[in-house]
Formats: structure tokens, C-alpha cells, sequence
């Protein structure tokens, strides 16, 4: 093995997926399309560039590890609970279908039921990546319909993890002459030992690992914690309970995902993992031969017919049995019509069960780039689909037998929706207890985000909505409703991030208001154009105070000291300091105040 071996194939993949993901996206596609086509594009089966293939499998195996951390972290039993009348025998329901139809196609080939059995799992299962992607970029995430189909793909995913445990047992992980019910024994006692380990020990352990770690304020040792639990359990699932690496990574994720830490390990860790799925993107793309799907058209057809219409078919068919409305019903049906990557694992287990060749693989990773393409053009037809049968009475009485829904448990994110007014506070030190406290005796709802863990948990014992995290996050951000809400605030002064936090909050929500804190004029124009509205800093306003109290002193009127703050005014937040934003001149405290208006408006600030 050539020494720069692994450099080649790492830069080769990621810099491949970059540029093609980002050409996909800009098309208004998956990037996940750009990650497919650029392994495709580097394999041996394409000329040009061609990367080590079985290093490339290595690097995927730690982004199988990291994705399914990344799916136990963020499965939150609550929330399948509200939704579980539907999204748990709905799912089940569609799951069945598609998989026998798959085996059947997959039979007829003359393939044998274990191989076809596998192959139907593999179409049976939606991208969760593309689901969250497709509903976030039309608003529909915290809809009803939204929290029905991310409940719908928890069931399919631990559908899946099942299926990926218990498989090798089921046609051939056991020894030679062993009987199935044995072997299938067997792992179900190995997985309960895991489960009943990770559930006692590691539910105790890992928190208070995390919680020494966290209170060293250091998020290198954090996020380093975090990979090591992952990728540790995981390899010690198979080492000592000799079951899949995918399952106690998915565990591990669990566990976190329950503590107080949550939120900091998805926004910490969840970037790397990212970086690493992209890595196992690449690798299975590597496995396509585009020239091999003109051997087998019609297995590719029938293949597509399956994830296209069958499988959303079975699920809008369950849901209006359930008496759903119509709208809600196909928006689930339709974000389900695609294959991703729980898709691509059962493929690469079916390789390693010897049940899969790769006309299996081909076909596999072919329709997921045409359904994961398709998806969001599928998409775009609801609302003119809607409107076309609410044009017709009686198609719109009999599809919409939509009955009242079920008044259960409400998620997190679905009550910080429906609050009318809400701000995020970031930091609650002194001055962030006091806004919090004014905001609430006035009606808004506050949401602190804070990165010391032992206030963050004593707030929530007062009933105050915290959430624990770095704030320059997204995903915090996310997990503290920013989209939701009308205002952030940034209560901490000096914080060197500011910009950062300032930059992915307008990015989630452009119409946020933003009111920040600095100690010194100087950072007024970097946080300006960061995109604050208003920032208040210390050493302009303790200058002005000084002034305020001075004049008072001396026996000046109200309207000699108004015009003296305004002077003073000037002289600190004035041009030296303004920055332009939208053709508009920004000063300290205001937007646009002409000289004349700043006196009066100062004055009622007051």
C-alpha cells in the first residue's frame, strides 16, 4: 500500500463530494445526489481518477457508526409516543408491503427468498436525511404532517436496526449445521445483554463522563468524548457481545440522547459525523457500474415502481383508512418515495451474507439517485394537487375523511411554535436573569441557551425552557425554536462568538430581531454587520450616564441634557462606528435616527 494512499482517497472523496454535492444543490437537488455520482465518477467501473476502494470502505464504516449515533441521539421516545396510533402500525404496515413486493420482484429474477428478502428491505426504507431535508426546505417540519413522518422513519429506522441484527443469525451468521432457531437465539440473548449493559451501566457512566468533561469548558475534550463513546460502544458490541457495531453505536446514541447533553453532543459531534456519511456515500457510489443497469432494465423499472408509487401508495392508503386529512396524508406518502442510506447498509450487509451480486448493489444505488432527484419534484405537486381536489366537492368529500386528532402529548418544537411571542436569551448572568424575568412578566416567552450545565439544570427545576448547548450551533439554535421566535438576545458581553451566533441566527430566520451586548465601541461595526438591529455596549453607556448625571447635577434643564446625551451621543456611536447595512446607516442604538429624532427617542428609551 502506497503511503499516501489514504491522503489520496480521503481528498479525492471529499473533494469530489464537495464539488459535485454542491452542483446538485445549486440544481435544487439532494447533495447526497453529488455524493452518489462523485464515487461513481471515481470508481473502477468509470474512467479517470480511481481511488482505493477498500480504504474507502474503511472510512465508510466509521460514517455507518457516526449515522446511527446520530439516529439514537436524536430519537426521542415522547415524541413517537404522540404520534404512535399512526406512525407505528403505519409504518409497519408500509414497511411489509414494500419488502414483499421487493422479495417478489427480486424472486421472479431467480433469486432465492433470503436475497429477496433483503432486497425488500432495502426499498422499504425512506433516507431520513432526505425526508428532514425536503420537509425543512417547505416549512412543513412542525407540521402535523411533519412530526407524523419523522415518527414514521424512527419506526423504519429501528425497523431497520433490527433487521440488521438479527439477519446474520437468519441466513447465515451462525455455524455450519447449526439450526436457525438456535443461532436466532443466541443473538437475541447477545442483544439483550447489550441492550440491559448500555440500559444499567452505560446510562450512569456515560452522563457523568460527559458531565466532568463538560464542566472543562473545553469543546475539543467534548466533542472528542463524544466520538470515542460512539465509535468505543460500537466496537464493543461486536468484540464482547459479537453483535453489529451499528447497533451499539445506535445505543450509545440513545444514552446520550437521554442526558443533559443532548443538544451540545448533536451540535458538537453530529458535524463530524456528517463528514464521515459523506465518506460512506462515496464509498457505495464507488460500487455503481452505470453500464450494468442496461443488463437489467426491467428489474431497474420495477425496482423505481416500488419506491415510487408503491411503497407512498401503501402509506397514503393507511392514512386515509386512518381518517387523516388529505393534505397531511400525501405529504407524508410523498416524502417517503425514496431510498437512502439505511438502503445502502442492508445492501452492503447483503454483499457480506453472499446473497447480494452486483446487478443487487447496481439496481440499489441506481434508484436511490433517481428517487432521491425525484422526491422534492414530487413534492412540488401537493399544493396544486390539494387545490385540484378541493376544486371537485365530491373527489375532496370522499379522499378527506379526515376526523379530529387526537389531542395527545405535544412535542417540544410543536409548543415553541405555537407560542405567539418568544425571544432567545443567550447567557443567563445576571443581566439574562433579569430580561428573562421582565420578558416573561410581560408576556413573552423566553428561552435561555447556556453552556453551563449545572445552571441550565437548575433552571429547568424552576421551569424555565433551557436548553444546553453552543449557541454558534445550528442545531442549538434549532433546539431553542429560532426559527419560531421574534427575538435574540445576547445578554453576555465580550463574548468572542458574537458574530458567529448573530450570522446562523439570521440564517434560520431572516425576519429575527437581534439586540446585542458589547464592552467596548469597538466591536460595534463587526457586530452590526454580523446582523444585530440594535447593540447596546457598557462603555458608550456607562459615557452616558456620566453625562446624564453630571448635567443633573449642575441644575441643567431636561432638554439641555437631552441635547447633551444626543451630542454625546454622537460623538461615541457617530460615524466613526456606524456601518451600513441595506443602504441604511446603522448607529449604536438605532436605525436611521436623524440627529434631530435621537434626542426624543433617547428620551423615551429612558
Amino acid at each position: 500500500m502506497h503511503e499516501y494512499d489514504l491522503i489520496v482517497t480521503l481528498t479525492a472523496g471529499l473533494g469530489g463530494a464537495l464539488l459535485l454535492g454542491y452542483l446538485t444543490q445549486r440544481l435544487g437537488l439532494s447533495p447526497i445526489v453529488g455524493y452518489l455520482l462523485a464515487g461513481t465518477l471515481m470508481g473502477p467501473n468509470t474512467p479517470g481518477l480511481t481511488v482505493d476502494g477498500a480504504m474507502a470502505q474503511q472510512l465508510a464504516e466509521i460514517g455507518v457508526i457516526l449515522l446511527m449515533f446520530g439516529v439514537g441521539l436524536q430519537f426521542h421516545l415522547e415524541e413517537l409516543l404522540t404520534v404512535k396510533g399512526v406512525a407505528l402500525p403505519g409504518a409497519l404496515m408500509q414497511c411489509s408491503v414494500s419488502t414483499l413486493l421487493g422479495a417478489g420482484l427480486a424472486v421472479s429474477w431467480g433469486w432465492g427468498w433470503p436475497a429477496g428478502i433483503v432486497y425488500g428491505l432495502a426499498l422499504a426504507v425512506a433516507s431520513t436525511v432526505v425526508v428532514v431535508r425536503v420537509l425543512s426546505d417547505y416549512n412543513a417540519l412542525h407540521t402535523p404532517a411533519g412530526h407524523i413522518a419523522v415518527g414514521w422513519l424512527v419506526v423504519e429506522d429501528v425497523f431497520t436496526v433490527l433487521a440488521i441484527v438479527l439477519l446474520p443469525a437468519i441466513v447465515g451468521g451462525g455455524d455450519v449445521g447449526q439450526p436457525i432457531w438456535l443461532g436466532l437465539s443466541i443473538t437475541v440473548l447477545k442483544v439483550t445483554g447489550l441492550v440491559a449493559f448500555t440500559a444499567i451501566v452505560g446510562a450512569r457512566v456515560i452522563p457523568w463522563v460527559l458531565d466532568r468533561v463538560a464542566r472543562t469548558r473545553s469543546r475539543e475534550l467534548f466533542t472528542l468524548t463524544v466520538l470515542v463513546i460512539a465509535l468505543g460502544i460500537a466496537v464493543g458490541s461486536a468484540s464482547i457481545f459479537g453483535v453489529s457495531m451499528a447497533l451499539g453505536a445506535f445505543l450509545a446514541g440513545m444514552v446520550v440522547g437521554r442526558s443533559d447533553f443532548s443538544s451540545r453532543a448533536a451540535s458538537d459531534a453530529l458535524p463530524m459525523r456528517d463528514a464521515f456519511a459523506v465518506l460512506f456515500f462515496v464509498s457505495v457510489g464507488l460500487l455503481l457500474d452505470p453500464a450494468s443497469l442496461f443488463d437489467s432494465p426491467l428489474l431497474f423499472a420495477g425496482t423505481l415502481a416500488i419506491v415510487l408509487f408503491a411503497s407512498p401508495l401503501a402509506a397514503f392508503a393507511f392514512l386515509w383508512m386512518s381518517r387523516r386529512p388529505f393534505k397531511e396524508s400525501i405529504t407524508v406518502a410523498v416524502s417517503l418515495a425514496q431510498i437512502g442510506e439505511f438502503s445502502f447498509i442492508l445492501s452492503t450487509l447483503g454483499r457480506e451474507l453472499g446473497l447480494f451480486t452486483m446487478e443487487a448493489t447496481n439496481t440499489i444505488v441506481a434508484s436511490s439517485i433517481v428517487s432521491i432527484v425525484v422526491n422534492p419534484l414530487l413534492y412540488r405537486t401537493i399544493d396544486p394537487i390539494v387545490r385540484w381536489v378541493n376544486a371537485h366537492p365530491a373527489l375532496r368529500t370522499w379522499l378527506d375523511r379526515s376526523a379530529p386528532v387526537d389531542g395527545g402529548a405535544v412535542s417540544r418544537e410543536l409548543r415553541v411554535a405555537r407560542s405567539a411571542h418568544r425571544a432567545v436569551l443567550i447567557g443567563y448572568g445576571p443581566t439574562g436573569r433579569t430580561v428573562a424575568r421582565l420578558l416573561k412578566e410581560s408576556g413573552i416567552e423566553p428561552t435561555i441557551v447556556e453552556l453551563n450545565i449545572d445552571t441550565v439544570r437548575a433552571m429547568r427545576e424552576e421551569g424555565i425552557d433551557a436548553v444546553y448547548g453552543d449557541a454558534t450551533r445550528p442545531e442549538t439554535l434549532a433546539e431553542a425554536g429560532i426559527t419560531s421566535a421574534n427575538n435574540l438576545i445576547l445578554t453576555a458581553a465580550g463574548m468572542a462568538n458574537s458574530p458567529e451566533v448573530i450570522r446562523a441566527a439570521r440564517e434560520a430566520n431572516p425576519r429575527i430581531r437581534v439586540l446585542a451586548r458589547a464592552s467596548y465601541l469597538r466591536h460595534l461595526p463587526e457586530l452590526h454587520h454580523a446582523g444585530a438591529d440594535t447593540v447596546y455596549t457598557g462603555e458608550g453607556e456607562v459615557a452616558l450616564a456620566f453625562v446624564e448625571d453630571l448635567l443633573s447635577r449642575l441644575g441643567a434643564t431636561a432638554e439641555q441634557i437631552d441635547r447633551e446625551r444626543a451630542r454625546a451621543h454622537t460623538e461615541l456611536f457617530g460615524e466613526a462606528v456606524a456601518v451600513e447595512r441595506d443602504g441604511a446607516v446603522l448607529g449604536a442604538t438605532g436605525a436611521g435616527l436623524s440627529d434631530d429624532d435621537q434626542p426624543q427617542e433617547l428620551a423615551r428609551k429612558r
